[in-house]
């Protein structure tokens, strides 16, 4: 990324959501319409990237989730314990303001994100996601996750994998 460094924080009343405009529409209405309200319901947690103290760069939202055991591919699920499904994270929404675009900043909130889930104190085996587009789902390959056998849209990630390398890079 150029320029100054992002600030990352959890979404509050502060900051602008009506100057966000991304690629998609939906996302940018989601931003400015729905966003608190599920938070406030406590069925989405929302965390943003400032360029300053109020302008919203990105976000992305995260919520809890579960893997059914049998859409896993088999050489991960015959590794898991024989429940019907497994904890995960699903990272719902991730959206960069068009202004900020090609600094990587996707990359920087996906890591983020990554970072969060690895970290949270109630466990989850994976990041989820749903990739609205083959451009979408190229980014999250692109940064290891793995297509869902049946829905090559969904994709995942084990936490263990990041755990492993914030292990590593804490380490050298």
């Amino acid at each position: 990324m150029s320029g100054e460094p992002f600030q990352l924080a959890p979404l509050d009343a502060a900051h602008d959501r009506t100057a966000f405009h991304s690629d998609s529409e939906p996302l940018n209405r989601y931003l400015r319409e729905q966003v608190t309200q599920d938070i406030r319901r406590r069925v989405a947690a929302c965390f943003v990237a400032l360029a300053d103290p109020s302008r919203i760069a990105g976000y992305y939202t995260l919520a809890s989730a579960s893997l059914l055991l049998a859409d896993l591919p088999a050489s991960i699920s015959k590794k898991l314990p024989r429940y019907p499904t497994v904890p995960a994270v699903r990272m719902g929404r991730l959206a960069v303001d068009q202004a900020y675009q090609g600094q990587g900043l996707g990359g920087a909130l996906l890591a983020d994100a990554l970072d969060c889930a690895a970290r949270a104190e109630i466990v989850a085996y994976a990041l989820l996601v749903d990739a609205k587009d083959e451009a979408a789902a190229a980014f999250y390959r692109h940064h290891g996750f793995i297509a869902l056998p049946d829905t090559p849209r969904s994709l995942f990630l084990p936490l263990a994998t990041v755990q492993r390398a914030r292990n590593s890079s804490h380490t050298a």
